[in-house]
């Protein structure tokens, strides 16, 4: 019986033959999977190396973020205190938020995925294995650049929210908000680099038979956390950059007196904003679907309603940004909508929160620390729902906005949501990657202590709120109720950090990394993580015929180990794992895997070095970073679309897939595909901040150049799109025996070089009508967003010139080059977006 994809699924009843594996097979892929040593370690990319690197920063910054709120308490725990002058309150305010949103929430949650889903996925990798390596690096570079700024006294002061106009260059004219924005910006980067990786991980790289139906939570949790990076995150960037330009070049976006509106701000930091709290709460709860079932021994209770809980989640949040906004001049029809689709979004919420409780009564709970921690976590988030709830109604989130109701709220949620279960994660998972297991003894003290230290530290800041203490201030005057409740804060606050320091004694203790030879399924998870591993993750990849493989089949483990499945060896002598269907998990081809190289590493720094070099205004060596970061990056792709003289393989039990594709069914056109989406989303905000501010100061603007020169440049681009698809038709005529000689690079260049000449003529046509980008909201939003196709642009150049290197070499060939499929689907969306913006801004207001 064959599916639509024209695989026969007979061919899995062959599975497991007992036939013994040839000799060397082991050891054949260890050395080919095996990662250097010493300063080398550097260069890697397997995801049992970044993961762990990824998780152990991310780790870091949640202690450094910590010790800055432990500073805070310390200045708050009675009042008139002068621990902090002011001024350095405020940048440890501002770090602590930024760095537990930014630098420790979203990453620790990526980190957990890239680290854990190869292994239940049962594939040999994640298909960007560079990616991951670049990600995680530009992570750790920049982050630690980003926090070393507190230690000269140029940390970021204006709130983790950075709301103008208290940070434009009227009142915050140091350096200091500058190394927020642009620093945030690379961080952006690296997170939506991880999310690509991600979400075509999930798709396509399951074990056979893993359809979506019987995916891990985790996997689907995963999955439309990364979708809503790629959608949330272009607004936090795009605001970033806004903000940026008219600190540095006085363009107005947030100045009314010019055309601005300062609530542009809020609109596109909330945008990203509040989905950012289901981004991290929604990974944290797919570790929680699978913890409660390994903890009660029994599989989750509404595995499908979870999973449209997920879905509906990540769907609704993106309605519920205004939600921090109900004390501006809003419309009551405005927050009417908000205020309903905030008690909406805790719907799904709730529904996953009933499922683990259902799960844990349905089974047998085995009191062990990660149990404390899941049941912990459940009663927290619970808490901090059921406020969350309460601010959603507009008359008393008037009442409670700005005061300390709002954070204990916030840390109930993300505290409740996202830590406890992640200290759950590190006992459960421990065993994947230590020799020894963790103390359960010290674990029920690091729990208790972090339990109820908790509780004393957020619960009094639920009253102090209600009594009208705001947020962010450093001191308050003594006698107004305050102080008592204030202490007990502290001293919760030093409770919860005598856990946390207890949780590293034992780390200190017990925990010694490795790759094989772990500590193994010490709680009894049903799930493919913990099938037998080396660094090519599985000695074969299962075929997966249920939601826990381990507990339905107990001699899959065995059979895996024995190479009675997919893939028991290297067929091509190089890093393989298998791309199957993105809905029903059917193998479709082979994909050669990258190895270790040193380009990721000098991409991310450079990137880095980039954006701190523009924070303080070092120009020279701005170019000259993103000079070498660029060489980098096209250094490390040099390697990875290289033509192999085999065409397909036998991956198992005599069935054949092709050996690298192209075109829809190729992981590299679901990764570009998903890139085009964050690109149109940075676009999409940037239209949306256009008609906004038209909307606001509509007698600031001015009329368009005229109809010809629009139709000129509409004409140019829609060249350009049809030159970008025939680029790709002339290098497929190589298929029919037609040698095309130089005509495919060519035909993409004068792409590149017909889209730059509209961006031109749209430049030069606004100048002639009178625009200016500093005059007016109109100028300053018309020339962002051509300044946003001038980069699409100079990348579609770069990228023509990079295939004429490769044509040069002969390298540009079909059936399977995925360097110009790619060129050519990116020359061709420039162009279409360049249109899209174009005919925008021209036609409105006309």
């Amino acid at each position: 019986m064959k599916s639509e994809t024209g695989f026969d699924h007979d061919l899995y009843r062959l599975f497991p033959t007992h036939r013994p594996r040839p000799e060397g097979e082991v050891e054949e892929l260890e050395r080919i999977w095996d990662n250097p040593k010493g300063w080398g370690l550097l260069t890697v990319v397997n995801n049992n190396y970044i993961g762990f690197f990824y998780v152990a920063t991310a780790f870091l910054f949640f202690l450094l973020a910590g010790i800055l709120a432990l500073g805070m308490r310390v200045q708050l725990a009675a009042p008139l205190q002068e621990f902090l002058p002011q001024e350095t309150y405020n940048q440890f305010f501002t770090m602590h938020g930024t760095v537990m949103m930014f630098l420790f929430a979203v990453p620790m949650v990526e980190a957990i995925g890239i680290m854990l889903l190869p292994q239940m996925l049962a594939a040999r990798d994640l298909p960007f294995p560079r990616l991951s390596a670049y990600a995680f690096w530009a992570y750790f570079v920049g982050g630690l650049c980003f926090f070393a700024s507190l230690f000269v006294g140029l940390a970021p002061d204006g709130g983790w929210f950075m709301y103008p106009p208290l940070t434009s260059i009227a009142y915050s004219p140091g350096i200091n908000t500058d190394f927020w924005l642009l620093g945030i910006g690379f961080i952006e980067i690296s997170a939506i680099a991880g999310a690509i990786e991600i979400i075509v991980g999930v798709l396509r790289t399951r074990a056979p038979g893993m359809t979506l139906d019987r995916m891990p939570m985790f996997a689907w949790a995963m999955l439309v956390f990364a979708v809503m990076i790629v959608i949330a995150f272009p607004s936090v960037i795009l605001g970033t950059l806004l903000l940026e330009l008219e600190r540095a070049f006085n363009w107005p976006f947030f100045d009314p007196t010019r055309g601005g509106d300062p609530l542009l701000w809020p609109h596109l930091f909330w945008f990203f904003g509040h989905p950012e709290v289901y981004i991290i709460f929604l990974p944290a709860a797919g570790l929680m679907s699978m913890m409660v079932a390994t903890v009660a021994r029994t599989p989750l209770v509404g595995y499908r309603l979870n999973v449209l809980a997920l879905v509906a989640t990540g769907f609704i949040s993106f309605g519920v940004w205004a939600h921090h906004m109900f004390t501006t001049d809003m419309p009551r029809v405005s927050a009417g909508y908000f205020s309903a689709a905030s008690m909406a979004v805790s719907l799904p919420a709730g529904i996953q929160v009933f499922c683990w409780i259902a799960t844990l009564a349905a089974g047998r709970i085995r009191w062990s620390v990660p149990a404390l921690f899941v049941v912990g976590s459940i009663l927290i988030f619970v808490m901090g729902g059921l406020t969350g709830v309460m601010v959603g109604m507009v008359p008393f989130d008037w009442q409670v906005h700005d005061t300390y109701f709002i954070v204990a709220h916030l840390h109930y949620v993300l505290l409740g949501g996202m830590v406890f279960p992640m200290f759950a994660a590190f006992y459960h998972w421990n065993g994947m990657t230590s020799r020894n297991p963790l103390s359960e003894r010290l674990g029920r003290w690091v729990f208790w202590l972090m339990f109820t230290g908790l509780h004393i530290t957020f619960l009094p800041m639920h009253l102090t709120g209600f009594m009208g203490m705001p947020r962010r201030v450093y001191t308050y005057l003594p006698d107004r109720g305050l102080d008592l409740l204030n202490l007990v804060s502290t001293l919760g606050a030093f409770t919860i950090a005598a856990g946390v320091l207890l949780f590293l004694f034992d780390l200190a203790r017990n925990f010694r990394f490795t790759t094989d030879h772990d500590a193994g399924n010490v709680y009894g998870g049903g799930t493919l993580e913990w099938l037998p591993t080396g660094m090519y993750s599985t000695r074969s990849i299962p075929l997966v015929k249920s939601r826990e493989p381990l507990w339905d089949d107990p001699a899959i483990c065995d059979d895996v180990a024995a190479g009675r499945y997919f893939l028991p060896n290297s067929v091509t002598g190089l890093r393989e794992t298998i791309i199957t269907s993105p809905v029903n998990a059917e193998p479709q081809y082979l994909q050669l895997m990258p190895g270790p190289s040193p380009w990721p590493v000098g991409a991310a720094a450079f990137t880095a070095f980039f954006f701190l070099s523009l924070t303080v205004q070092a120009y020279a060596f701005a170019w000259f970073s993103g000079v070498v970061a660029t060489v980098c990056v096209l250094r490390w792709l040099w390697e990875t679309d290289r033509p192999i003289g085999q065409k397909s393989a036998d991956i198992g039990a005599g069935i054949i897939v092709p050996i690298a594709i192209t075109g829809p069914h190729s992981h590299g056109w679901w990764a570009l595909n998903t890139l085009i989406v964050v690109m149109g989303m940075i676009a999409v905000m940037g239209g949306f901040s256009y008609l906004y501010l038209y909307g606001i100061h509509p007698e600031v603007w001015i009329d368009a150049p005229p109809l010809h020169q629009t139709l000129l440049v509409a004409g140019l681009l829609v060249a350009a799109m049809a030159l970008a698809w025939a680029a790709r038709r002339l290098l497929a005529r190589h298929e029919a025996g037609v040698f095309p000689g130089q005509g495919p690079w060519l035909t993409a260049a004068a792409s590149a070089l017909v889209t730059t000449g509209a961006l031109y003529l749209d430049v030069s046509g606004w100048q002639a009508a009178g625009l200016a980008p500093a005059a007016s909201g109109q100028g300053a939003t018309v020339f962002a967003m051509l300044a946003y196709q001038g980069c699409l642009a100079a990348v579609g150049i770069v990228m023509a010139l990079y295939l004429g290197l490769r044509s040069g070499r002969g390298l540009l060939t079909t059936p399977t080059n995925v360097t110009m499929d790619v060129v050519g689907r990116f020359l061709f969306y420039a162009a279409a977006q360049g249109l899209a913006l174009s005919l925008l801004m021209r036609l409105i207001p006309g």
